[in-house]
C-alpha cells in the first residue's frame, strides 16, 4: 500500500482513510490511534518500521489485516466520501459523543454522520438504546413503539439500529411522538439497510440523525454487526432490551452495555413465548431490571458498579458469544 500514508494529511483526514482501509473495532488499530494518532498510525501501517508493542511477526499480521488498495483508487474513493455531504466527527470535536471514549482502544475511528450531529453531544442519560428481535411478535413491536414514544416524550432520545422488528418499531414510535431518534447503521449513511426500511430511515435522517463508523459506500456484513453492538451501549445511559429470544444479537448489546457500567433493562414477555427467552434470562440473572414503562425506565434504581460488573461477568459465562450477519434474525 505504498503511498497511503500521503493521503492523511491531517488528523480527520487520516481517520476516514483508516474507515476506508480497516476493519472496525481493531484493537491494535485502536490502541495506535490512541498513542500515536492516525497520521502515525497511517505512516506505519504503510512502512516497514517497527510498530510500538508489537513484534516483527505480529506487526505484519497487522498489516495484512487491512484492505490492500491502490493509491489512486483509494485517493478516488476518499474523494467520493468527502464530496458526499456527510458530516465526519472525530474524537474531539465538539459535537462527537463524549459517551464513545468509555471504549478506550474499541472507539470508532471516525463517525459519518446525516442529520442532526448536534444530537450526538447531549448528555449521556438523555439517551436511551431500545432494540431487540428482528422477528418481533405483534406483542415486541407494540411494547417497543408504545415505550418509545413515551419516552420521546419525555424528551429522551431514543437510539436503535435499523432493522426489521423492535428497532423499526423503536423509530417510528419516536416519530409518531414527535421525538427525536438516532438509528446506528452497520453500513454506510447512504446504503440504506435493509431496503425495506428505505423510507423511514429516511424519515429519521430528516428529523434525527443516521450514524455509521463505517464509511458511505460501505456495506453490511456479520462482523460489522458485532462491532455495532459496543455503539448501540456506549453511546445511551440505559440499555432496554424488548424481546431477545435465547441465540438473540440483542443480548450482545445487552453484554456490551454491562461491561461499560451502563443501565440495562428487559421487557418481559409472555412466559410461552420463545421470542423472549433471552429476556427472561436477563432478568433471572439479574443482569437487567424490569421494566413495564416509560416511567420505570427514568426511575430505575442506582447500581453499584461493583454489582455490575459482577452480573455482567456471570451473564457472559452462562452466554456464548452471538453470531449476527443482515440475514439472520434477532
Amino acid at each position: 500500500m505504498s503511498g497511503v500514508a500521503g493521503l492523511g494529511v491531517d488528523e480527520r483526514r487520516a481517520r476516514v482513510v483508516l474507515s476506508l482501509l480497516a476493519e472496525p473495532d481493531d484493537a491494535t488499530t485502536g490502541r495506535l490511534l490512541q498513542q500515536r494518532g492516525a497520521v502515525e498510525t497511517l505512516r506505519l501501517l504503510d512502512s516497514d518500521a517497527a510498530v510500538p508493542g508489537l513484534s516483527r511477526v505480529d506487526a505484519q499480521v497487522w498489516r495484512d489485516r487491512f484492505s490492500p488498495q491502490e493509491v489512486e483508487r483509494l485517493s478516488e474513493r476518499l474523494r467520493t466520501v468527502e464530496n458526499g455531504g456527510f458530516a465526519t466527527l472525530i474524537a474531539g470535536d465538539v459535537e462527537w459523543p463524549r459517551a464513545l471514549d468509555d471504549l478506550g482502544e474499541r472507539a470508532p475511528y471516525v463517525l459519518f454522520v446525516r442529520g442532526a450531529t448536534s444530537f450526538l453531544a447531549r448528555p449521556l442519560e438523555d439517551l436511551v438504546t431500545v432494540t431487540g428481535s428482528r422477528a418481533s411478535t405483534s406483542y415486541g413491536e407494540r411494547v417497543a413503539s408504545e415505550l418509545a414514544g413515551d419516552l420521546a416524550s419525555r424528551e429522551r432520545l431514543l437510539v436503535a439500529g435499523g432493522a426489521f422488528g423492535v428497532e423499526g418499531a423503536v423509530h417510528r414510535g419516536a416519530l409518531a411522538a414527535g421525538g427525536d431518534t438516532i438509528a446506528v447503521l452497520a453500513g454506510g449513511v447512504d446504503r440504506l439497510y435493509p431496503r425495506g426500511h428505505h423510507d423511514l430511515l429516511n424519515q429519521v435522517a430528516d428529523v434525527g440523525a443516521l450514524v455509521s463508523e463505517l464509511p458511505p459506500g460501505a456495506v453490511p456484513t456479520r462482523h460489522r454487526f458485532l462491532a455495532r453492538n459496543r455503539l448501540l451501549a456506549a453511546l445511551s445511559g440505559t440499555t432496554v432490551i424488548v424481546e431477545a429470544a435465547a441465540r438473540s444479537g440483542a443480548l450482545g448489546v445487552a453484554r456490551e452495555a454491562h461491561r461499560l457500567g451502563r443501565d440495562v433493562a428487559a421487557v418481559p414477555g409472555p412466559v410461552t413465548s420463545v421470542s423472549s427467552i433471552g429476556t427472561h434470562e436477563l432478568l433471572r440473572a439479574g443482569t437487567a431490571r424490569l421494566v413495564a414503562s416509560a416511567n420505570d425506565v427514568e426511575h430505575l434504581p442506582p447500581q453499584h458498579l461493583q454489582e455490575r460488573a459482577e452480573l455482567s461477568a456471570d451473564f457472559q459465562r452462562r452466554n456464548a458469544p452471538v453470531s449476527e450477519s443482515p440475514g439472520r434474525s434477532m
